[in-house]
């Protein structure tokens, strides 16, 4: 076996080890054990709550379990076939084995970053608010491009996403939107995004072909459950409501049944138009109104807070998290780890794994307080 070959093995053994030391592999089989025979008992139906709970921690669990036996077997298996590839002088079989075991480590990789997303809210779903910065149509073409990456990397997912809220450009993109993102780990995923985008690019709304620097903003925060008790008086917020706008369909209504909630105190503002009844949109927006104050009490907790929530930090000059450089050379960088792309086009299409990965280690093991921005 080359050396190349052994090493990613080696890495795929580890990764599989760590795997099973966060799942603590010798009482997680117990566990599931009792999680299988709760959900056979009929008496559970009874409280659905404490049933979907069950079920889930359950389906959870038999996931990771089944998949850590697969990666295992799999590494096993390609091992076996180099083995078998190179007593009988086969190339095709060896380099088919070789294949497998690369397969191996980067899918043992991927579920060992997944182990990071640990923390209280990590599992839950999340919305997602694009707004544009100052600029006009360039600023609102950029959100609109922003809020389909993201569209695009849930899609790649098998994530659900909704479109709660959406507010049309002045002659292109958008002004803001917001989009409910369902799905296992959704805000595990997102909450690192949250920040303001920097797009440089040859704007193809000026004559002069001119190169354009824009700005965009993203806030991520939680959906959480009727478990979670977040207080909020009525008299501290102000509520209107307006006409939906959108690209056309069911988010234009001729009557006022959009909601917008505003909470004074704090200056956070949500707001929803996804449902033609001005009631549902109003229940949608206090929902979202809890969960904004919910994910403001966590990053409090944390002491991982931004200093301001995104919708209040200045959408400008140095405060990007993220920069996307298309014109005259083409590549994307993270301003936190340093992570970067040279296929702007892919990550614009959704593929944000690596910068997520990236981040979120760096909140579990640290980096680089500050990278060096593109020009």
């Amino acid at each position: 076996m080359r050396a190349e070959i052994e090493q990613l093995s080696d890495a795929a053994k580890q990764s599989i080890g760590l795997l099973r030391r966060h799942l603590d592999w010798d009482t997680v089989e117990k566990r599931l054990a009792e999680l299988n025979a709760a959900s056979e008992d009929p008496a559970l139906w009874n409280d659905a709550e404490a049933a979907q709970t069950v079920m889930r921690d359950r389906t959870q669990l038999d996931e990771a379990v089944t998949s850590i036996k697969r990666l295992s077997q799999d590494l096993e298996d390609a091992a076996t076939l180099i083995e078998l590839g190179e007593m009988e002088g086969d190339q095709e079989i060896v380099l088919e084995g070789e294949n497998a075991v690369r397969a191996v480590e980067a899918e043992a990789a991927r579920r060992q970053i997944e182990t990071l997303l640990s923390g209280e809210a990590d599992g839950f779903d999340t919305y997602l608010e694009v707004h544009s910065g100052a600029g006009g149509t360039e600023s609102q073409d950029w959100a609109n491009m922003l809020q389909r990456m993201y569209a695009r990397w849930a899609e790649r997912r098998k994530y659900k996403v909704e479109i709660v809220e959406w507010s049309d450009g002045d002659e292109a993109g958008i002004k803001g939107a917001t989009l409910l993102i369902k799905g296992h780990n959704a805000y595990g995923w997102l909450k690192t995004e949250s920040g303001v985008h920097r797009l440089v690019r040859i704007s193809p709304y000026d004559s002069s072909a001119r190169r354009h620097t824009s700005f965009a903003s993203v806030w991520v925060y939680p959906v959480i459950d009727d478990r979670i008790v977040i207080e909020i008086k009525e008299s501290d917020c102000r509520i209107d409501t307006y006409r939906s706008s959108g690209a056309g369909g069911q988010h234009v209504n001729t009557t006022d049944s959009a909601v917008r909630i505003t909470h004074n105190p704090t200056g956070i503002v949500v707001a929803c138009q996804q449902e033609r009844s001005q009631h549902k949109n109003r229940a949608t927006a206090w929902n979202m109104l809890r969960a904004r104050m919910y994910e403001a009490e966590l990053k409090k907790r944390e002491e991982k807070a931004n200093a301001e929530a995104a919708a209040k930090t200045d959408i400008g000059w140095g405060h990007q998290i993220r920069s996307y450089v298309l014109q005259p050379y083409q590549l994307v960088k993270d301003l936190r780890t340093g992570t970067q792309s040279t296929d702007p086009d892919a990550v614009l299409d959704g593929a944000l794994d690596p910068f997520m990965e990236a981040s979120l280690a760096q909140r579990v093991y640290g980096g680089a307080d500050a990278v060096e921005d593109l020009d």
